[in-house]
């Protein structure tokens, strides 16, 4: 197994909070917390738009179901860019990949894609509720409607979070030029090196000190991370 230093994973990571209760002291300890690990980002509900912070902001659009209209979700998208967000996570149809009308999943990408143009677009495809066809499907048409990663998992879903033959599929499917983000249920260091391995290039996660602990032999065990975030990443 590759070994990776804490530096290295930390910069991958969009260190994330999206429980409801969430407040906004919470989210500014979640920002000062990413500065401090020296995470790539933060990941954090709309609302909780704008974020001080020295690290780049996400936010997430039509979340945690994708069953919003595309105008709903281009238009949360455009006002979390103006808010200040830099990425947005976007959840397709799932639905809609499940009947196999990959035409309308990438009407939906684009719609998106084309209210933020300039920010980073990262499709959450729920790729635990979806066939190993339907991913590839999905992966295609995040492709064809300019989108920047494809991403595993919202975290919500009762069907699990990411898993390393996703990742490793819609690596395959999407090729090196768009980013794989893996997320949900990503607990431990383990986890998130299995997920590096198989070709994800962005991580999300709730439990970022305890991963980051795990790299080093410290106290990153599942059972600290799973008490840190078990809720949405």
């Amino acid at each position: 197994m590759t070994n990776f230093s804490r530096a290295e994973v930390a910069a991958m990571v969009d260190h994330t909070l999206l429980k409801p209760e969430a407040t906004a002291d919470d989210v500014a300890a979640v920002a000062r917390e990413a500065e401090e690990l020296g995470a790539y980002s933060i990941c954090v509900s709309p609302n909780m738009l704008p974020v001080e912070t020295s690290v780049k902001v996400a936010t997430v659009c039509g979340f945690p179901s994708g069953k919003h209209t595309s105008t709903v979700k281009a238009a949360e998208a455009a006002e979390s860019v103006e808010r200040g967000a830099d990425e947005v996570d976007m959840v397709i149809d799932v639905g809609a990949a499940k009947m196999g009308d990959f035409e309308a999943v990438k009407l939906d990408i684009r719609t998106v894609r084309d209210a933020i143009p300039n920010a980073v677009l990262k499709v959450v495809i729920e790729s635990a509720a979806l066939t190993d066809d339907e991913i590839r499907g999905v992966c295609e048409a995040a492709v064809d409607a300019g989108a920047d990663f494809v991403k595993t998992s919202t975290g919500f879903h009762p069907s699990g979070g990411a898993s390393a033959h996703a990742v490793r599929l819609m690596r395959e499917c999407v090729g090196p030029n768009l980013g794989v983000k893996a997320s949900g249920g990503i607990r431990d260091a383990a986890a998130a090196r299995e997920m590096i391995e198989a070709g994800a290039s962005r991580l999300g996660l709730s439990g970022t000190r305890a991963v980051l602990d795990g790299l080093e032999g410290g106290s990153g065990d599942a059972s600290a991370a799973s008490a840190e975030g078990a809720v949405g990443y």
